[in-house]
Order: structure tokens, then sequence, then C-alpha cells
């Protein structure tokens, strides 16, 4: 685990709509364009080996434009192929909030960020103790039905509140800015209560622009 005064002032940071990696949860990653391929390599020569995964901001009229927070992850697993890509596994360690871009000799993007905020995110696992798990599994089991979706059930029940909820964030097929309220929600429960809104969302068969309204 690691401890606040571990965390770097400035990230290497992996724009990719739709990617979403919370604390304490895994992203599998295939890296193959060259200048991550550079910033896989230069992460690793850190003690920290440290990604920070964060999604642009289609609200903004300049496409280079990022959202404010996203989470950076510890590379654990990794391996590289005979041509020369890599297969990785981020662990999220802690979200952050960007401050500055930094003008990096680099071809990929750093940023000076700030973890202040996320003090839960470095700590033990979130418990959700509202959290009414028969309902939810009821209606995740009319979710999966109604998009021909298989999972593995008992794996479900037996998971814990944090790995069930955020592992269903990350997995589910939703919007980059519904992916991106995921990651902003404060706790585990706010998480769960916005996950089962846009099942519910979803079900309905709303779209996007309805939503908006």
């Amino acid at each position: 685990m690691m401890h606040p005064a571990d965390l770097p002032e400035t990230v290497s940071v992996f724009p990719l709509p739709g990617a979403l990696l919370l604390p304490r949860s895994r992203l599998p990653l295939h890296i193959f364009e060259p200048r991550y391929l550079q910033m896989l390599d230069d992460a690793l020569k850190t003690p920290e080996r440290l990604i920070g995964m964060i999604q642009p901001n289609p609200c903004q009229s300049n496409e280079s434009k990022l959202h404010q927070i996203g989470c950076a992850g510890r590379v654990t697993q990794f391996s590289e192929t005979e041509d020369g890509r890599y297969l990785i596994t981020l662990s999220g360690v802690s979200r952050f909030r960007i401050k500055s871009e930094l003008d990096a000799f680099t071809p990929y993007r750093r940023c000076a960020v700030s973890w202040d905020g996320f003090d839960r995110d470095l700590g033990k696992a979130e418990v959700d103790n509202a959290f009414d798990r028969s309902r939810f599994l009821n209606l995740l089991e009319r979710f999966f039905s109604s998009r021909q979706l298989s999972t593995d059930w008992e794996t479900l029940k037996d998971a814990d509140d944090e790995l069930l909820v955020n592992s269903l964030s990350m997995l589910l097929d939703f919007d980059p800015e519904e992916k991106q309220a995921l990651l902003e929600a404060p706790c585990l429960r706010t998480r769960r209560e916005t996950l089962v809104t846009l099942i519910e969302f979803a079900m309905r068969g709303g779209s996007s622009e309805e939503k908006l309204q």
C-alpha cells in the first residue's frame, strides 16, 4: 500500500475515452502506440511505476483538454510480445486532480497533480452499509438478461461491496461521461447509487441526450 508521501507531484497521463480505473481495482491494458510504449518504459524506471488514467473532456472546445480528475495506477504486471507491444495491468492507487499540464520533452503528456481530497483511496476497502445486495443483484440480473450478457453469478454474490461495485463500474459499457461520474463519486455508496441509476436508465432505453435534459 502506498502512502501520501510516496505520491509524486507529476504524473504521466494516458487519455483513453471510456477506460475507467478505480482505487484498489485492476485495469488490463494493451499498449502499442510508440508514445505510450515510451511512457511505460519511463514509468518502469521510477520507484512508484505510476501511470495516470484520464479521459478527454468532450465538453471542452479544445480537443486536447482533459477532465480534471483521473486515477493513477501502479504497473503491477506486464509482459512484452514478440513484436514489441506490452500487455500490462494497472492497480488503482489514488485519484488525482490536474493542476496544470507540463511542457514536457516527451511524446506523451505529463501533468502536475494534486492528491488532496482523495485520502480514502489510500486506505482500506470501503464498505457500503446501506447496500441492499439482493435487490441490487436482482436488478443486475434483469439488466444482463436484457443485454443477453452472461457472468459468474456465484462470484458476484461472494464479492465484497467495493469489488462488486467497482468492477461493474469499470466493466459495464457506459458512455465516457457516465464513467467519469462513477470515477468522481466521493464514496462507495454514492458510486453504487450512481451505478444503479445508470443501469435503470439503460434498461428504460434512455439516451444521453434525454439524460442531459
